[in-house]
């Protein structure tokens, strides 16, 4: 954020070192200009839907490992593969392949030496299929990821390409802790000495974490644990070794899941290896904070590769995560270095700060193309949130990019000028489940201390979504986020099927207005089903939630209201 959230970390950036968009010799956020005594002017870097190719329909073919690293103590390994029919990515294909119509063969091979992990044949217009390969068959793990190649028929034959990291099991006296990424469902699993080092799944949930007035406190490991207390299970703390090693030693102890902050001197690449050396052993850490709002700086498109890679190279042990600010800015470009996306969404008291946005705090207009407004293109609510990750996940599917996973920054503070107020208790609540229905797989807040109300509200939420191991394996591991369809105005509702056995089925209800639902609510369930327990109620209204003629009902539901639900499945 251009003054409250940039300036509390006490960075500061000149304007000589914005280096894309148009203008870079004029102050600008996002691209825009924000100041009364410069014109406004094209941003640049929006983008647009893709045109349709002239030789569509094509095959999109797309694979990944499962994981996004494997150790040498495991023997099998999995690739996911798509093949997608498309109108914008793909190759020609020859749809009468071998005799057959609904499938097309391939192999996947490593591509220094061209050893065979796969040959088999994918449905047509499949996602999310599993193939299983013999991870010994690499032979001796390495820190430096396998190029590995994807062939398929098609005319001409089609070639795919992407990494797979097989690395050295953790020493057991180094010890530290391992994350990765499952690329099915985008969901962490973290290993270490609390896991017997087994992977689980995890939901970090709680605050950036400021040093001056909560880690540097003479009593920091009490208010760490005070904070643990909450039901807050995740922290970015804003600091560094060596001034805080009592804290990180702390956090390791209580298994506080910790991303390690590097964005404050992120492009010196000397410092940024000798943190990650410092920090990579730790037991709770679980990812590594490259760069916050790369975008709304401008910074030039290099500078965040060039931090992901020197993390990498130090430790591949752990993911990259990178904040994002801005609705429109160079997306491709800025999130191309990072392993998870961030986003900073702070949409609550902007209307009351800005003349309900049509004036920022600079005494300019809020629009695509000008001001600097404390949300960039925003409305100033709660759905402010759910559009930004519809955004990323548009973008992604039009320049045809694997999804990356994703992690929700929610405003608990306001200030500076461009936010009236906190958020309310409710309008927080409504906020992270509406980005947990978009498929977030974490939610880390904008600033602690916040104030006592939101701390111990996020704490309750908290203890359901990040503290229930029943709930965590839903959002993590679980088939979903799917939407569920109502025709009530303003609910929104998103459902989970559990990873094994499919017989039960989380689901999400969120009323976005303001003000309550008169009436029956109803949304879509599966037949047969009916009401297992309901773990999270503040939906207001009368009655309780069931299950009624294939919908799940409740008699009303207050402004801002919400509920986590779990049903059983019949069969």
């Amino acid at each position: 954020m251009w003054s409250a959230a940039w300036l509390l970390l006490g960075v500061i950036t000149s304007v000589a070192s914005q280096e894309t968009g148009n203008h870079p010799d004029w102050p600008r956020w996002c691209g825009k200009v924000y100041k009364p005594e410069f014109p406004s002017f094209d941003p640049g870097g929006q983008m647009l839907p893709p045109t349709p190719d002239p030789l569509a329909p094509l095959l999109h073919v797309q694979f990944k490992p499962r994981y996004s690293l494997y150790l040498e103590n495991e023997k099998t390994g999995e690739f996911i593969v798509n093949a997608e029919i498309s109108q914008f990515h793909g190759t020609r294909w020859n749809n009468n392949n071998n005799n057959t119509s609904n499938k097309v063969d391939f192999q996947i091979k490593t591509t220094i030496d061209s050893k065979v992990l796969v040959r088999n044949s994918v449905p047509i217009n499949s996602t999310g299929i599993l193939y299983t390969f013999d991870l010994t068959s690499l032979g001796t793990p390495s820190l430096s990821p396998i190029e590995v190649t994807l062939t398929y028929s098609s005319d001409p034959l089609a070639i795919v390409k992407t990494t797979l990291i097989y690395l050295p099991t953790k020493s057991t006296s180094s010890g530290g802790s391992i994350t990765r990424i499952d690329h099915l469902t985008g969901g962490l699993y973290h290993a270490n000495a609390f896991s017997m080092n087994c992977f689980r799944p995890i939901f970090p949930y709680g605050f950036y974490a400021s040093y001056d007035n909560f880690l540097a406190l003479p009593n920091s490991t009490s208010a760490i644990q005070a904070y643990a207390d909450l039901g807050l299970t995740g922290m970015v703390p804003l600091t560094h070794y060596p001034e805080s090693a009592s804290a990180f030693e702390y956090m390791d102890k209580i298994n506080m899941h910790y991303m390690f902050d590097l964005r404050e001197n992120y492009t010196n690449q000397s410092w940024v290896a000798e943190q990650v050396t410092a920090a990579k052993d730790g037991e709770a850490l679980f990812s590594y904070w490259s760069v916050d709002e790369p975008d709304g700086w401008q910074a030039p498109f290099s500078a965040p590769l060039e931090t992901y890679h020197t993390i990498s190279s130090v430790d591949p042990y752990h993911p990259v995560s990178l904040v994002l600010n801005c609705q429109n800015y160079y997306f491709q470009q800025y999130s191309a270095g990072a392993d998870i996306l961030m986003a900073d969404i702070y949409p609550i008291g902007t209307r009351e700060s800005s003349a309900n946005l049509t004036k920022s705090k600079w005494g300019t207009p809020c629009n695509s193309t000008y001001g600097d407004c404390g949300c960039d293109n925003c409305f100033g609510s709660v759905l402010d949130v759910p559009n930004r990750f519809e955004d990323l996940a548009r973008y992604e599917e039009w320049v045809g990019l694997w999804p990356k996973s994703k992690m929700f920054n929610p405003q608990a503070f306001h200030g500076e000028g461009y936010w009236a107020r906190d958020p309310t208790v409710e309008e927080s609540w409504v906020m992270v489940l509406l980005a947990i229905n978009r498929g977030v797989k974490g939610v880390l807040g904008w600033v602690w201390p916040a104030s006592e109300t939101l701390g111990k509200a996020h704490g309750r939420l908290a203890r359901v979504v990040s503290g229930d191991e029943e709930i965590v394996s839903f959002l993590v591991e679980g088939k979903g986020p799917e939407k569920l369809s109502t025709v009530v105005k303003g609910v929104d509702a998103a459902g989970w099927v559990e990873k094994e056995g499919g017989k039960k089925m989380l689901v999400s209800v969120v009323n976005t207005g303001e003000e309550g639902v008169d009436g029956v609510v109803e949304l879509e369930a599966p037949g047969g089903s009916k009401v297992g327990k309901v773990v999270w109620d503040e939906s207001g209204g009368e009655g309780t939630w069931e299950v009624k003629e294939r919908k799940l009902t409740k008699n009303g539901m207050k402004g801002m209201g919400t509920a986590l639900v779990i049903l059983e499945l019949s069969g």
